[in-house]
């Protein structure tokens, strides 16, 4: 078979389904084209696409400055490992540095990679700086996370089927409620070992669960009482989904460690990043931490290119104002829809919760409906749809969007 051979949906399906790990449940659609907020299928059905490749899109698909970077580079020069310099990184890493306010970067190329940095980091700080005994550095974690699936992730993890049978586990993780902040204040009270807290401004794969306001800040000031490093993972919030450049940015509050992805390259290219100010990030010597991948030509031009698309479009006060329509549209119909029993998020990070058990289809079922009126989204949890469209909407396609996604549930009523 070639390469360039136009297979229908079911084929492909078929194919992936017999030679293709089945680590993943997939909604059946099968994609072929994107541009902008739309996909279509192998038959050439158009879609609006409400995930964004879990906000990696978040400067929609195929955005043409950024593909252009991409294209240009990759004629130029594509790889040369970190055993010599390039002259694209160093251009990437004050760009970056720049807009968000950090000494230096420390590139990657996916988000669990970037987590496991942070991580590393984190403990090397403790040890060298703090002066934390060696191998008795603890990190505070919240429940229900999710900051990827390596195996020292899912060792903090409470979800079942990312987490067992892959045993035996990382130690050195200390787990709290989410959103609790006299857990956190107890949690640094009780242990001197505590190196950093681990935390989702917003907790995404959870079911965009919010925290409270004033919590990121108020947690913040904690980590700082106690000289604790505070890690954001900003990974799937970052780069405007929320309304801000930051979700963190919402409470004005500067991490620590800041850990990005996803949106890093608008979905064109795996690109990653751990930036931290100098008292953190010197710690790192030649040879403790690295990737071959990492800070490479094209994630480099790539990046720089998804950034400024972001600042030039405003994509980040498109979302906030968009989010506001969205949940107040959403809120308003749920009153009179006994299937969806609440709306929440902030920018164009969003869920609805179906009033059904987690355990039933019900939002599976209505993601497929979904799909059949032209708009993908996926369920998380069971019983939560996920709605996270790339941020280059426009208040008309919303507006259309919103349409399907009432007319949807009603006819599944």
């Amino acid at each position: 078979m070639a390469v360039l051979d136009k297979l229908t949906s079911q084929e492909a399906i078929e194919l992936e389904n017999k030679y293709g790990a089945h680590n993943y449940h997939p909604l059946p659609v099968v994609l072929s084209r994107g541009e902008g907020v739309y996909v279509w299928d192998a038959e050439g059905k158009k879609y609006y696409d409400f995930l964004s490749a879990y906000s990696a899109v978040n400067q929609g698909h195929c955005h043409q400055k950024i593909v252009d970077a991409m294209v240009s580079q990759a004629k130029t020069l594509t790889l040369t490992s970190r055993a010599f310099y390039n002259d694209m990184l160093g251009k990437y890493e004050k760009f970056a540095t720049d807009l968000f306010g950090f000494d230096k970067l420390l590139p990657m190329n996916t988000g669990a990679e970037a987590v496991e940095t942070a991580l590393k980091l984190a403990r090397k700080w403790a040890y060298e700086v703090k002066g934390i005994d060696e191998n008795k550095a603890e990190i505070i974690v919240c429940e229900n996370n999710f900051h990827g699936r390596t195996t020292t992730i899912i060792s903090f993890s409470n979800d079942p089927v990312a987490k067992k049978n892959f045993g035996p586990y990382t130690k050195g993780f200390i787990k709290i409620e989410y959103d609790n902040l006299q857990e956190l204040q107890e949690a640094l009270e009780n242990n001197p070992n505590v190196a950093a807290f681990l935390v989702e401004p917003i907790q995404g794969e959870a079911g965009v669960y919010v925290p409270s306001e004033g919590y990121l800040k108020a947690a913040k000031k904690l980590c700082e009482d106690y000289n604790v490093l505070f890690i954001a993972d900003e990974v799937q919030t970052g780069i405007a989904r929320t309304g801000k450049m930051l979700a963190v940015d919402h409470e004005d509050v500067q991490p620590d460690v800041l850990i990005l992805g996803k949106a890093l390259s608008g979905g064109a290219y795996p690109v990653s990043a751990v930036l931290a100010n100098d008292t953190i990030m010197n710690v790192i010597k030649p040879g403790n931490h690295g990737s071959t991948f990492g800070g490479n030509p094209i994630a480099s031009a790539v990046a720089i290119a998804a950034l400024n698309v972001v600042a030039d479009e405003k994509l980040a006060e498109n979302a906030n104002k968009l989010g506001e329509i969205f949940r107040a549209e959403l809120t308003e119909f749920c009153k009179n829809n006994h299937l969806v029993e609440s709306v929440r998020g902030k920018g164009l990070l969003n869920a609805i919760l179906i009033n059904d058990s987690e355990d039933s289809s019900t939002a599976w079922d209505i993601c497929i409906k979904l799909r059949d009126n032209g708009l993908l989204a996926k369920p998380t949890h069971g019983n939560i749809i996920r709605f996270a469209p790339p941020l280059v909407m426009n208040e008309e396609q919303l507006k259309d969007c919103i349409s399907i996604i009432k007319k949807t549930i009603t006819e599944f009523n």
